[in-house]
């Protein structure tokens, strides 16, 4: 069953932390096939925080993500969100915690074209079998910019618009984390900064947490700090990054990956 974690094996603070990985590795294929995606990765992320994570194509991001979020297994070690350990429960009871404190904004949108804005937005609700708050989803929507287009299907809205209602998605269900991976890389610059605000609003105005995985620099330099790895391991931190500044570090990633952060 998922359970809560002590202090003991939490690290300090764990009151504060909504995301914990401690010494998680996850490989592929097997024998002289086998590719290590992580290894032994251990990390942890503030309350109402935004944390980009980058690296080279192949380097764990992707499935960082997925093991963090619960959607894919580790191989070995702890995966805690919200101070809940994931890597202790059933598919059922994951699923059911991942619908009621876990939002997800992905690259391809992932919206039913057979149903209207307000209806893909209250889709999280209706699987969980919560009850639909009309207002606050109308809130919601017109908080991303979306208040007067509740009745359009998804092939009436542009690649900007699509993305929003996915946040608004995400945001309905109030999650104490939000997981985005390549939110922008299908969008153009301006509906990309929008995106991003959106992001960035949903932690600064309403405490969420947003952890981002990103190729762009100027995507990352919207986030509070930089996670970047490289060959499945942490390879260094930045705080307060600059687009100038992530896309130096990233031109020297791997130059010298230290065997743990």
């Amino acid at each position: 069953m998922l359970r809560n974690g002590s202090r003991q094996d939490q690290g300090p603070g764990p009151a504060a932390e909504a995301l914990r990985l401690v010494k998680v590795t996850k490989t592929y294929g097997s024998a002289d096939s086998a590719v290590t995606a992580l290894d032994g990765v251990t990390l942890g992320l503030g309350r109402g925080t935004f944390t980009a994570v980058m690296g080279p194509s192949g380097s764990g991001k992707s499935t960082l993500l997925q093991c963090a979020a619960g959607l894919d297994r580790p191989d070995s070690g702890i995966v805690r969100v919200d101070g809940t350990e994931l890597t202790g429960g059933g598919e059922a009871e994951l699923t059911k915690f991942r619908r009621g404190r876990i939002g997800f904004v992905f690259q391809q949108y992932n919206l039913l074209e057979t149903l209207t804005v307000a209806q893909n937005t209250v889709l999280p609700l209706k699987l969980a079998g919560r009850r639909v708050d009309r207002r606050r989803v109308r809130e919601v929507l017109t908080a991303v910019g979306l208040g007067d287009r509740l009745g359009h299907r998804p092939d009436q809205l542009s690649g900007g618009q699509r993305q929003r209602v996915a946040i608004a998605r995400a945001l309905v269900t109030e999650p104490r984390v939000i997981f985005a991976d390549e939110p922008t890389g299908a969008l153009d610059t301006r509906s990309a900064r929008d995106v991003l605000r959106l992001l960035r609003e949903a932690v600064r105005e309403h405490g969420r947490t947003v952890v981002m995985v990103t190729h762009d620099p100027v995507a990352a330099s919207y986030a509070d700090s930089v996670l970047f790895l490289a060959d499945g391991r942490l390879a260094g931190r930045m705080d307060g990054p600059t687009a100038d500044a992530v896309a130096e570090r990233l031109a020297h990633l791997g130059d010298d990956v230290p065997a743990g952060v």
